[in-house]
């Protein structure tokens, strides 16, 4: 992972070269979710899942022994019907060939993670796959660990590690960058990813449902 990666736009995400990887959002995983509340988290998740299948972005889900620790939640699943998550024993994610492969086979360097606990979950593999050349960003408020104390100190590890903390609108952002494009993505998609964004998604979507009135298109064209 070269410095020039951590800043101009080269630091930023595109459609054309993120791939995210989703872990563990599961039942068993959530019964000891304490950094954040739970609703939270499945919003912020959900919305993030959204905004990529939007833009494009390559997603692999994953669970970790489902048969004790429950399937994906269906919020999640929802997003993407038709995808088997990768059903693994390793806790770490990035030591399970089949996930690795389906990152490299997307031939994209920008790998996001999100996952269920960070402190073991999202860090495991984000250390891993750096060390392996990959531009890691770890989305903070889609993942969370047991305590406060465990989801804080894996994102600092992380960050010691060169690992880039994001938020999940932040993705969502870098991903549009421009709202004069209206090629990326359909404005159908677009409202409903904006309904995870909690007080800026109202505002957002009204304005954009506003925008697109008819008493708004006339005097835009008058």
């Amino acid at each position: 992972m070269s410095e020039s990666s951590k800043t101009g736009l080269d630091a930023l995400l595109t459609p054309e070269n993120s791939v995210l990887l989703l872990i563990d959002h599961q039942p068993y995983q959530f019964a000891n979710l304490n950094s954040h509340e739970p609703t939270m988290i499945v919003n912020n998740v959900v919305g993030l899942a959204k905004a990529a299948k939007g833009y494009g972005v390559p997603t692999i889900l994953t669970t970790v022994v489902e048969e004790r620790g429950g399937l994906l939640i269906q919020q999640l699943q929802d997003v993407f019907p038709d995808q088997k998550p990768i059903n693994r024993t390793l806790i770490n994610t990035w030591e399970d060939k089949r996930v690795v492969d389906a990152v490299k086979a997307t031939g994209r360097k920008k790998l996001i993670i999100a996952g269920l606990w960070t402190e073991i979950c999202v860090a495991m593999p984000a250390l891993h796959a750096a060390a392996e050349g990959f531009d890691v960003y770890a989305v903070t408020d889609a993942s969370g660990g047991t305590s406060a104390e465990a989801h804080d100190m894996a994102v600092r590890r992380m960050v010691q590690a060169g690992i880039t903390p994001i938020t999940w609108q932040v993705a969502f952002a870098e991903w549009q960058r421009d709202w004069a494009r209206t090629n990326l993505i359909a404005p159908e998609d677009q409202l409903a990813i904006l309904a995870h964004g909690g007080a800026t998604g109202v505002v957002t979507a009204w304005e954009m449902q506003l925008l697109n009135t008819p008493v708004a298109n006339e005097t835009a064209g008058a």
